[in-house]
């Protein structure tokens, strides 16, 4: 007994032996990585469910583009294979109704403009389907594989140049702005930008209107299962930019029909299902308008017959998406929404609880089903985003596209973290520590700041142009301890808790932040003389707050942020929401004043801050960010402002992501003293 004690003493030490050195052979993570890094998603399960078509968006350093091509997996996970290759990405996969096809949208050659490809499942190359005017936003398959549905703006017919001009044109024609909504993140909006639908016969290659008023925008088709007709989303009000309130048409699939209204069924995120029966409509319905910003879907579903509406997940007080009926009709499945987490559920269409399918150790964030079968995109602290079978509510990796460099990274451990707020409130975040953490050490620390801030903080690695979580392990791997935290406001925690910042920006967030920066100082582990804020879009924002409030941070980021709210009326993408929830500020002034605080009192802030955005950002406009960058400077307050040409509220050229990164670590560096 002796002997094997000690033999199994001698293996245990041995083990951990080895498993330490394996450790030590990996290295951290660093920002050249980002070139390796691909971005898998969209992932749609043929008819048959035997094959899982799917994208990988990776990077052409040398051209300094990201490129999406169009894959597929088998079920079984044996064979995986790029079908599409060249300049231009292939996005939005969809299989034909036999299966035979594998259609996609490209911008290729000869025109440019964005069509529907075509990829024979048998082989060959693939061809060009649709050669219509426009450029395509979206498309549907008919049931019969026949049609299709398109959705694309015509453009003004006036203007063959567009807003930007054409080889033959000696400039730019005027941009007549017509519309009280008139920017979205990158583009002017007229009356022209409206899309409608249209079908497209396979054979004859003849392409008539479904819907023809010009005054809507109707988006988001989808077809009955007997091929007769086409729900859509549409705003019908007497000024459709004036209103967030998007409806459910209904109209024959043939030119010249009359759409109707479905009752009842009002539709804001433009996602719904017909059930394989025909007789129901899943569709997503949200809060009130006036909390449009802080939106928490709910599922709905209405009777075809008889119009009759009902919500099935009123009882679940957590935002959903993602609406797909079970092959008997019987139930709508969905995702959830769910503190740090994201998972798939299931209610009966006769009412019930929400029936959990998936477990808490990935981040389920998108999925696809038929033939029984259910591929989802999933992703977790460790594993990049791949695509999964789910089987009996376990996962089965089926794609590998980051395994190989992962394999090479030591990442930072994230830990669940929760304290209250000033007031009391619960707030619940992660840590994420350096890989090589040691308890005894106090570290620098970083309060990283998610946007929105209708988001969450979630156990996901995500690499897509807003790549937070990633972000947070090259922070980690530079020797910051990193704070992420789902302030109020944030999604994940119910309604009340995301729209309780309503009309009140910069208040009860920048107590829940602070909060943590407090948390992690008196664990012992926040070096209080090392402390640092940053932040994009609404992060960007709070961090503005943040440093207008507390004087404890040694250095600050503040990306595509704002300090005077009051000078974005009317130059951002947000006139819906201001009028709603602030009022115009002719009608509230003192509540636009008070949300600005950061810029009217800009005297309070001593922190050193880097101010960064994209020249061509509608969102989140640079002005922001140059107007806060110009009060620390006439305050004599070290800071610097970087505006990167062309890029808009999410970058896409790769050198200047990897740009953004550097600076951030160089900025924090300077005024932290990092010890890596």
């Amino acid at each position: 007994m002796r002997s094997s004690s000690l033999a199994a003493v001698v293996l245990s030490v041995c083990l951990a032996a080895s498993l330490a050195a394996q450790s030590l052979q990996k290295r951290s993570l660093s920002v050249d990585d980002i070139y390796r890094m691909e971005d898998v998603g969209h992932a749609q399960t043929s008819p048959d469910g035997k094959w899982i078509a799917y994208t990988v968006t990776s990077i052409d350093r040398e051209a300094d583009k990201r490129r999406s091509s169009v894959w597929m997996v088998n079920w079984e996970g044996t064979q995986d294979l790029r079908l599409t290759y060249g300049s231009e990405s292939a996005s939005s996969p969809r299989w034909s109704p036999d299966g035979r096809y594998l259609a996609f949208l490209s911008s290729r050659p000869p025109d440019g403009k964005t069509q529907i490809w075509l990829l024979d499942r048998r082989g060959g190359e693939a061809r060009q389907l649709t050669k219509v005017k426009e450029d395509l936003s979206n498309y549907a398959w008919s049931p019969d594989g026949k049609r299709l549905v398109l959705e694309m703006s015509l453009g003004d017919p006036g203007d063959s140049a567009g807003a930007t001009g054409s080889a033959n044109s000696k400039a730019p024609q005027p941009i007549v702005i017509d519309r009280y909504h008139f920017k979205d993140g990158e583009n002017y909006l007229t009356g022209a930008s409206n899309t409608q639908l249209y079908l497209f016969d396979i054979e004859t290659q003849k392409l008539d209107p479904l819907t023809t008023d010009r005054k809507f925008s109707d988006s988001d088709p989808v077809w009955s299962p007997d091929g007769t007709r086409v729900a859509y989303i549409s705003n019908h009000a007497a000024d459709p930019d004036k209103s967030d309130t998007d409806e459910i048409f209904l109209v024959d699939a043939r030119p010249g029909a009359t759409p109707r209204e479905l009752a009842n069924a009002r539709e804001p995120d433009g996602e719904m299902a017909w059930s394989p029966d025909g007789k129901f409509l899943a569709y997503l319905t949200g809060l009130e308008q006036k909390y449009t910003a802080y939106n928490l879907n709910k599922l709905g579903v209405i009777s075809i017959a008889d119009g009759i509406s009902r919500i099935l997940s009123e009882k679940l007080d957590r935002g959903v998406s993602s609406v797909e009926f079970t092959p008997d009709s019987s139930a709508v499945s969905f995702l959830v929404i769910d503190d740090r987490r994201q998972y798939l559920a299931k209610i009966p269409v006769s009412g019930g609880a929400a029936e959990r399918l998936s477990g808490a150790d990935f981040v389920i964030l998108q999925r696809s089903s038929a033939a029984g079968h259910t591929a989802v995109t999933a992703s977790s602290d460790t594993v990049a985003p791949e695509i999964f079978a789910l089987e009996a509510g376990k996962l089965r990796k089926l794609t590998s596209h980051n395994d190989s460099w992962l394999s090479e990274i030591q990442l930072g451990a994230v830990q669940d973290i929760s304290f209250p707020s000033k007031d009391g409130t619960e707030i619940h975040g992660m840590m994420i520590k350096p890989p090589d953490f040691e308890p005894s050490r106090k570290y620098p620390t970083l309060l990283w700041i998610h946007g929105g801030p209708n988001g969450q903080d979630s156990h996901a690695l995500l690499f897509n142009t807003y790549p937070l979580q990633v972000e947070r392990q090259l922070f980690a791997a530079h020797g910051y301890v990193v704070l992420a935290i789902n302030y109020r406001g944030s999604s994940g925690r119910g309604a009340e808790f995301t729209r309780s910042i309503f009309a009140d920006w910069g208040n009860k967030e920048v107590a829940d932040l602070l909060a943590a920066v407090n948390f992690s100082v008196a664990s012992g582990i926040a070096d209080p003389n090392r402390l640092a804020v940053g932040g994009w879009s609404y992060g960007g924002i709070l961090t503005d707050y943040l440093i207008a409030s507390d004087s404890r941070f040694k250095a600050a980021v503040s990306g595509a942020g704002i300090g005077n709210e009051l000078a974005m009326y009317g130059i951002d993408q947000y006139i819906v929401q201001y009028n709603n929830e602030v009022e115009p500020p002719w009608k509230s002034l003192d509540t636009w004043i008070k949300v600005s605080y950061p810029f009217f009192h800009a005297d309070r802030i001593h922190t050193p801050t880097l101010f960064m955005g994209g020249q061509a950002d509608f969102n989140v406009p640079i002005a922001g960010s140059e107007q806060m960058y110009q009060a620390l400077r006439t305050l004599n307050v070290p800071t610097e402002l970087v505006i990167y040409p062309g890029q808009y509220h999410l970058f896409t050229r790769p050198s200047y992501i990897h740009d953004r990164m550097q600076r951030y670590f160089a900025w924090y560096d300077l005024y932290l003293h990092s010890t890596k």
